[in-house]
Parts: structure tokens; sequence; C-alpha cells
């Protein structure tokens, strides 16, 4: 039986691991050469602490006042572009309360499975990765994150997430090398986090060596279906058969989805991230800025410092500014960190596949039986991959998911 998996990412991946562990013939498709994706520069972060989604009640005001400023960590590029102003009115209605509620275990439970698939994947001697299981701390610095992290870690705690409330003094004593400009901290200690890089290398040499076909600079042009689903996949260079296709294409799932008829909400936010080698910028534990919306990771002797949402064409240019705003967020919480404005060829940015509701998509398509859609993770792609992946498998092997699904439906938009 033979398995196309169009996509090179995390989630590609992790769907092409588990499909071979199960005996699946598989072929990955990518339009690149496998490197040059969300899965690489990102913060590592293996995550059941963010069981948020990203359409939460308030963040439509907080966004519009947050582009006012060019190094914010917020930007909508506006266009008249009628996938956008879809996207933003679904998003819109899905920013409340009781859609925020009801998302909460669906994205504790992919996030569990998926720790678990890493869990597994470290055992074995194939993957010589760095991962850590230390937690993340996520500071703060006013009155009013103080506030919203009591009920965070309330709402942790009720969800069965290991979760603590720290003072300034506590966050001090945990990160000893250098000074730190925090009134508190949430520090969840269910999380873990990965150096992206060596995790993406060691997953591409496994499939390799399991007889995976990937196939660099395959970009999908079309389908040739009949009435049970898809026959062929046909790129610029030639078809594949394929008795199940996997979509695992990230921004570009909108695009691909309207080649087979579907409809799938899809927008693209761009981040950035710099790495350094510095030892002067180090720190003990992964942490997240509340309110600078900045991510900072150790990687075993690297620094990763990465944020913001960029949702623009990904034709337009990398904007510095962002940059410039990331590494000031930094400075403000780490005031001893003067971390240089690199030059653009050091800098990372990439598309995060952001769905309108914040949910991923996964599941079967309702009028293409063989077709299984597996994106739309967003700022969780890496956090979510090897339990997407299991899951994957799960359904084109038609046995019994590892968790309830059916929130992450493809088509709910359909």
């Amino acid at each position: 039986m033979k398995a196309i998996v169009i996509g090179g990412g995390i989630i590609g991946l992790s769907s092409a691991f588990y499909l071979r562990q199960s005996g699946w013939e598989v072929t990955v498709l990518d339009k690149g050469d496998f490197q040059n994706n969300c899965s690489y520069g990102n913060a590592g972060y293996i995550c059941p602490s963010h069981f948020v989604p990203l359409a939460k009640p308030g963040i439509v005001n907080q966004g519009l006042k947050l582009m006012l400023n060019p190094t914010g960590p917020f930007y909508i590029q506006p266009r008249l572009h009628w996938p956008l102003i879809n996207w933003g009115m679904k998003f819109v209605k899905a920013a409340q309360q009781k859609f925020v509620d009801a998302a909460a275990i669906p994205l504790r439970d992919i996030a569990l499975l998926s720790m678990r698939c890493y869990d597994e994947w470290k055992q074995m001697p194939a993957f010589d990765f760095y991962y850590e299981k230390k937690g993340i701390l996520e500071l703060y610095q006013t009155p009013k994150e103080a506030h919203h992290a009591e009920e965070t870690v309330h709402k942790a705690q009720e969800l069965g997430l290991d979760t603590e409330l720290l003072t300034g003094e506590q966050v001090q004593q945990m990160e000893p090398h250098t000074k730190v400009n925090a009134m508190g901290a949430i520090y969840f200690k269910c999380d873990a986090h990965c150096y992206p890089n060596d995790l993406m290398k060691n997953l591409l040499a496994y499939l390799k060596s399991q007889g995976v076909q990937l196939q660099t600079n395959e970009a999908v042009t079309g389908f040739e279906k009949d009435r049970n689903g898809i026959r062929k996949v046909i790129t610029g260079k030639t078809s594949y058969d394929a008795d199940v296709v996997v979509l695992a294409t990230g921004s570009w799932t909108s695009t691909m989805a309207g080649k087979l008829g579907l409809r799938i909400p899809m927008v693209a936010g761009r981040g950035y991230s710099v790495t350094t080698e510095d030892e002067k910028f180090k720190v003990n534990y992964p942490s997240v800025l509340i309110e600078g919306r900045v991510a900072i990771t150790p990687m075993n002797g690297r620094t990763r410092f990465g944020g913001t949402m960029e949702i623009t064409s990904m034709n337009t240019p990398a904007r510095m500014e962002r940059v410039k705003g990331i590494l000031s967020a930094v400075k403000r919480f780490f005031p001893e960190f003067d971390v240089p404005m690199p030059t653009p060829d050091k800098v990372w940015h990439g598309y995060r596949p952001c769905s309108a509701d914040g949910l991923p998509y996964l599941g079967r398509a309702a009028r293409l039986h063989n077709l299984i859609v597996a994106t739309g993770h967003s700022m969780l792609g890496l956090s979510l991959g090897p339990g997407t992946g299991k899951l994957v498998a799960e359904i084109a092997n038609e046995t019994a998911p590892s968790m309830d699904i059916r929130p992450f439906r493809a088509e709910r938009y359909a």
C-alpha cells in the first residue's frame, strides 16, 4: 500500500514515520529541500501548557493596538484579499470564551500524546537530539498579567498539568546567571524543549534508513481523481500512484486544498528567530516573555530568541524591525542581555499555518476517502507533530485513534 505525504515539515515527516512503522510504502514530496520550513527555526517547545488557542477573547483589540508599533509582536498587512478577509471573519467569531474552553482538552490531549511520542523517539538508538523535560517559565511584569497568570495556573491544574505560580524572587533563584526583571512567572513543569535542527536532521536520516522516499523540489501541480478518491499525485516532474494521500502542506494548504475542491481557511503567520552561541546570554529554562510576546530557549550551548506573528503575503520581504522588537523585549526582561542586532543573513523567518479558530485541521476528507488532512498547527507544529503523525497513521489504518479527534475535523468550515 502506497502513501504519498505532501509536505516535508515536522507534521509530514512524523506522518511518514508512523505510516512506515505500520507497513506502508511511503513517499514524501517537498517543494523545497526539506530544510526551509518552520520546523527548524522555532522555539523548540513541546508544551501541553499551550492549551489556549490563538483565537481568544480580547485578542482582536490587542492586535489592533500592537499593529501601530512597527517593532511590535503582531501585524496584519492590510489588503483586499478575500481568503484573508474570510479567515478574519471566522477568527473573530471563534475568539469567544466558550470556544476557548472547548479547545483546552483536545489541545492538551494531542500535546501529551505528542510528548509520549518524543519520549519514545528519544529512547531509540537512531535518534540523538537535544531534548530536556525541565519545564517552561512564562514571565510577567505587570499586575494585569499577574492576575491572568493566577487564572491560567488554576485552569492548568484543573486539566491535570503540573503547574506552579512563582514569585520574582523564586524566578531569580532559578536563573542565577543573570538578572531577571519579572514580577513573577508561571512554571509549567509539564513542558519540555528540544533543538529543532537536530531533531529534523535525525528524523530525515531515520526515515531514509527505513526506505522512505524523500523527494526534494517536487512541487505538486495537480491530482488525478476518480469516484473513490485520489489515484495519482502529479508534480512538475512526474506522478505518483497513491492509496492514501496526506496533505501536510502548512501555510500553503488553502491553495493545495483548492485543487481538490476543499475549503480550509488558513493564513501564514510569519515568525522570526535569532540563535546565538554567546555564553553571555545563558539561561537555565526556556521562557516566554508575556508582555513582550517573545520566547527564549537554551539549546545545548545555544540560545534562541524568537517571536512575532506577522500575517502577510509570503512574497513580502522580511522586516528587520520585528527582530529589533524581539531583542528589545529580551532587554526589558533580561537587562544584562545586550544581544547585538544581527545582519539579515543571520535571521531566520518562516510561515506558521494559522487555522481560523486556532485548532489544527486533522482527519479524512468527506468526499475523497483516501485523503487525510494534517495541517493548521499555528505555533504548535513542533509540539504537536509526532502526535499528529501517529493519529494520521491510525486514520490511514482505520484503527481507533489515540484520542478524540472530532474537534480537529478537517472540513469544519466546508
